[in-house]
């Protein structure tokens, strides 16, 4: 039953729409009524598979760095921290963003955005610093071989990771508290919004991706580097080239992986967020949740990108999905 008394406003969509539906506005809250269509279970059954395959991959990454003594070193420390963030991505960022998605509206419009965004925000920001502190890692691993040990301690890495979920924490509630909701300005004026916009793209995105370019261009040069070393002291041996020079493909090909799927996946979002405040132009609905799903997506492919390149992790797995760990105790088993 509907106050009359009050503000309302009733409306029927029937563009722009999965199908047509009926939207209640009182106070600026909206609740939308619709039937359920076709393409809303088949969008429902698309991106329900994906949180699944999302939390799934990364959990098999959790189990296997907790439960194999073997993989109880700091560089797999911080894949789990990116593990634990990408999970939680999959159980709580997906859900809503799928509901989102599928309806076009907010129930109960403040309340559902801000939370919405407070968890996107810090969770996706808690990725891509992980990310960076993995690159971080790889850089003293490659570049400084040496020094590695005595540098990345379990000290160093806990300190990594606490500072990649504090800013991350400081960024995406601090973002939301002032009232905006990724590029959104609510009451407030354009400069306001341009400005939180800005600053939340720099510190969650630029910053990090200017860093982890920077570096993996440094380990790919030293790489190479070392790459030709080698060759220079195998006597022109045909074989041994063969083998330097596969592994400088394999190399190149690694890194290229890495930062080419994490550039595909963010670059188009975070670019419309900066760009969208300076056109006075509101970009529609359906290409920024396109792009989202896109950011969201990396989470899905990071456990294969970060964990199936490594012959360890895929022997842990393939234990752990054919129920092995569970007829026994196989934590000291040797992976490598």
């Amino acid at each position: 039953d509907l106050n009359w008394g009050h503000h309302w406003t009733v409306e029927r969509i029937l563009q722009g729409s999965p199908q047509p539906r009926t939207k209640y506005s009182y106070n600026g809250t909206h609740i939308v009524i619709f039937n359920p269509s076709l393409i809303c279970i088949l969008l429902y059954i698309l991106l329900g598979s994906l949180s699944i395959v999302t939390v799934c991959g990364n959990l098999l990454v959790i189990i296997s760095i907790i439960y194999f003594k073997q993989l109880h070193i700091p560089t797999n420390y911080l894949i789990l921290s990116l593990a634990v963030a990408d999970v939680l991505v999959g159980i709580l960022v997906f859900p809503c963003n799928m509901a989102f998605t599928v309806t076009q509206c907010w129930y109960y419009e403040d309340l559902f955005c801000k939370v919405r965004g407070s968890f996107d925000v810090t969770l996706s920001t808690a990725s891509i610093l992980n990310l960076s502190c993995i690159s971080v890692d790889r850089y003293f691993a490659v570049c400084q071989p040496l020094t590695y040990k005595s540098k990345i301690t379990h000290r160093v890495v806990v300190a990594m990771i606490l500072a990649s979920w504090g800013v991350a924490a400081l960024i995406g509630i601090g973002l939301i508290a002032a009232g905006f909701n990724q590029g959104k300005c609510e009451e407030s004026c354009l400069m306001d919004a341009l400005i939180s916009t800005t600053l939340g793209c720099i510190f969650s995105f630029y910053i990090p991706v200017i860093i982890m370019l920077c570096i993996y261009l440094k380990i790919f040069l030293v790489a190479q580097r070392q790459a030709n070393k080698i060759q220079n002291t195998t006597c022109q041996n045909v074989k041994s080239r063969g083998a330097v020079s596969k592994m400088e493909r394999k190399s190149t090909k690694t890194l290229a992986t890495v930062m080419g799927v994490f550039l595909l996946c963010w670059t188009p979002y975070f670019l419309c967020m900066i760009v969208q405040p300076l056109t006075y132009k509101v970009t529609p609905i359906a290409v920024v949740e396109t792009l989202n799903w896109f950011t969201l997506s990396n989470s899905t492919l990071n456990p294969f990108i970060y964990a199936f390149f490594y012959s360890w992790f895929r022997s842990a797995f393939r234990m752990i999905i054919s129920g092995k760990i569970c007829q026994g105790d196989f934590t000291n088993s040797k992976l490598y």
